[in-house]
């Protein structure tokens, strides 16, 4: 029987990144407008792009998330790769890609990563035809997106919890430098999928020898301000 070899083959990247808002977990979207003669329709996706031939995953990460967010040093890692032929059958996701990339697309192979970044921090995106904005991961199970885009949400949770785990310190990446007790255990919950007690988890957090307390309490909030923490890391 012949192999059909007749297909040309990318490498992509796509960045899966999360961020916290005090009360929820969010994954940060593109959203993206195509115009035809007779229709516009929007659309949502990760952060991603074909690798240039010069550079290797790592770099070809690093760069999506600079040129998305206008920052630097932010904590990846990769997690999985994508390459079910029929995450490209969408006729509009090659239209889109093949538009931005200027290349004919037959094939993608995607590897995928995982970003943790502070979503206080201020975005730079500059597109005409696209934005970027946050969305509850709760609400994104309910959409649509590229590819198969859903099912790499899904597995970068998956990676993340896994990290969290082995490195509970990862859960900072997420908070605002200076937090309270309630907003880590929330994240924690979040990413574990599960409800702690209250006074266990305050119990446990006081053992923890990088928080460190501060003479410092919320302020603005309709409730009584609670002391907030920062995170100290630990010398290399």
């Amino acid at each position: 029987m012949a192999i059909e070899n007749s297909f040309t083959l990318h490498i992509s990247v796509d960045c899966v990144v999360f961020g916290f808002d005090g009360e929820k977990l969010k994954v940060l979207l593109i959203e993206r407008s195509i115009n035809e003669p007779n229709e516009l329709y929007n659309d949502k996706k990760l952060p991603g792009s074909i690798i240039f031939n010069n550079e290797d995953l790592d770099e070809a990460a690093s760069r999506i998330l600079t040129e998305l967010t206008g920052l630097k040093n932010i904590y990846l890692s990769q997690f999985k790769s994508f390459g079910n032929p029929g995450r490209t059958s969408n006729p509009r996701d090659i239209l889109w890609l093949e538009r931005t990339t200027q290349l004919k697309i037959g094939r993608i192979v995607t590897v995928a990563y995982t970003a943790l970044i502070k979503i206080d921090r201020k975005l730079v995106f500059n597109a005409a035809d696209s934005s970027a904005n946050w969305y509850d991961i709760k609400e994104i199970a309910k959409m649509q997106l590229a590819f198969d885009h859903n099912q790499i949400i899904e597995k970068g949770l998956e990676h993340i919890r896994h990290q969290v785990n082995l490195e509970p310190h990862l859960l900072f990446e997420l908070l605002p430098k200076k937090f309270t007790i309630s907003q880590l255990r929330i994240i924690h919950d979040v990413v574990h999928q599960t409800r702690s007690d209250v006074r266990n988890f305050q119990k446990k957090v006081s053992q923890m020898p990088y928080l460190v307390m501060l003479d410092e309490v919320e302020e603005g909030v309709p409730h009584r301000a609670a002391r907030l923490y920062k995170y100290k890391r630990k010398n290399p």
